[in-house]
């Protein structure tokens, strides 16, 4: 038997960059060949589709992890590795994209809609895009970079007209079925509606859908019932119905004081569509009463009776059996014309252009804080020197010399200066720390060593060496003296 899943935590990882290759062309006869190291494949996305024929997030209910292809690796004679499989995710219309903190950050309407909920990593450059004048031959290849990995919660909320709303039994499966052709669980006990049943219903030049929503009772916006489930699948409708069961024989129960409490139920519930303004709360949704089951020679006394009762209010009443199927015919008329007037009211808005806003060239790319954790260190946040940090392979010393240029080239150096860093503080920039070396001649071109190293790592090496040296002799001379004489 197929399940219902309208609500699922669905965990996505993007595929990671290929590296890139560090490769020199050998031929024979060209002993001087140069670099052809091809750069690495970028990550598979992880992407949600709006597909008309899914109806349901049953699939991420029994597969709730999600992975894209990984880029190859680059290869010499400038071959570039191949990008990850974008994974192509299939999800019913109307649904909505939280984070892990509950914040909406896509609302899916529209077959085709596309939200890449993941992006891939980018692939790392090969040597032969990292050749320069000063490089002529780099010894090196930048990492590829890791997928995003996130946990995502997906909300179905259904896309309909019309929301019937009413107490279990009121008859409001029965009603979708004979205004349209669909086919929901009907019977005689409360609750036989498990999940909202759509429906498609054409009345002269308008057709609009309709959905009925599980039973709701008193209490049902804190959770009791079915109805804090259901709720939200009535956020984007344009017309509230309430489906009256004028036949009941429960005591204490009366069609004026149903609809008090489901009023007071949805005004209780708070949408979380922040976004569509157009439909706000669900208070200021047009109404319209339907008194049912008027087969019943009680039922339609007692809705006759009640009727002025709601149209003091000024909404809309209509007695029906949905059995009988009395009064059918104005009341299909009467919630197209309600559709149509709120159509017209409520254009839906035109799509958000996308305004793209060059960076100043010599607005900072990063920010320079004080590390709460090390006294005397530093963090440094940005984009950029993350991601380059991530991309250096820290076992080649010509790479983490490039590294070192591209920082004093962004102004790090020059920024740790500025906030009082001193020789030997630590410095962390994403997930490495390391100790700031300002002797380092960072930024400026040096005699090329041999491929894969750095004169200016070495010499560090030598100077701390010597430093070591020297303080070890100072210790010598300083044995068998006073405390006063030391």
């Amino acid at each position: 038997m197929s399940r219902f899943i309208d609500r699922v935590v669905l965990h996505v990882s993007a595929g990671n960059g290929g590296n890139g290759c560090a490769s020199v062309h050998r031929e024979k006869f060209k002993p001087l060949g140069g670099p052809d190291g091809g750069n690495g494949g970028r990550g598979g996305d992880v992407v949600l589709e709006v597909d008309p024929n899914v109806h349901t997030l049953l699939d991420f209910h029994f597969h709730p992890h999600a992975k894209a292809g990984n880029g190859k690796q680059g290869a010499g004679s400038n071959r570039e590795g191949a990008n990850g499989e974008d994974l192509i995710l299939r999800v019913p219309e109307g649904t909505v994209v939280l984070d892990s903190e509950g914040n909406v950050i896509a609302d899916l309407i529209g077959a085709g809609t596309r939200f890449a909920a993941a992006p891939g990593g980018r692939g790392g450059l090969g040597n032969a895009a990292l050749s320069s004048r000063a490089r002529k031959a780099p010894g090196f290849a930048l990492l590829g970079e890791d997928g995003v990995e996130r946990d995502l919660v997906l909300e179905l909320k259904s896309v309909a007209d019309v929301g019937l709303v009413g107490f279990p039994s009121a008859g409001k499966s029965s009603l979708v079925s004979v205004l349209s052709a669909a086919k929901p669980k009907i019977a005689d006990y409360p609750f036989t509606t498990l999940r909202p049943n759509l429906g498609v219903v054409s009345s002269g030049d308008t057709t609009f859908t309709i959905a009925d929503v599980p039973g709701l009772i008193p209490g049902a916006s804190e959770g009791r019932g079915l109805g804090l489930d259901f709720l939200r699948h009535i956020e984007r409708t344009a017309v509230l119905a309430h489906v009256v069961d004028c036949a009941t024989l429960e005591p204490g129960r009366d069609p004026v004081s149903d609809v008090d409490a489901l009023e007071a139920e949805l005004a209780a519930y708070k949408p979380a569509l922040s976004e569509d303004v157009s439909l706000g709360d669900l208070a200021n949704r047009p109404r319209i009463v339907i008194l049912n089951k008027a087969d019943v020679p009680e039922a339609a006394e007692l809705a006759e009776m009640v009727t002025p009762d709601f149209e003091k209010r000024g909404w809309p009443v209509f007695t029906i059996s949905a059995v009988s199927r009395d009064g059918l015919r104005p009341l299909t008329f009467a919630l197209a014309k309600m559709v149509a007037d709120y159509r017209e009211a409520h254009p839906k808005p035109e799509p958000k252009r996308q305004i793209l806003r060059p960076v100043a060239a010599n607005q900072a790319d990063f920010t320079v804080i004080a590390d709460p954790e090390s006294p005397g260190g530093f963090i440094v946040r940005g984009i950029r020197p993350e991601r380059w940090v991530r991309q250096t392979a820290f076992d080649n010393d010509e790479a983490v010399g490039y590294l070192a240029d591209r920082l004093a080239r962004l102004g790090v150096e020059a920024a740790l200066v500025k906030h009082g860093a001193q020789p030997g503080c630590s410095v962390t920039i994403g997930d490495v720390s390391f100790d700031w070396e300002p002797q380092t001649p960072a930024g400026v071109d040096l005699t090329r060593t041999g491929r894969g190293t750095d004169a200016r790592l070495d010499q560090v090496e030598r100077i701390g060496a010597s430093e070591r040296k020297h303080a070890h002799r100072i210790r010598r001379g300083l044995e068998g003296l006073d405390p006063e004489e030391q």
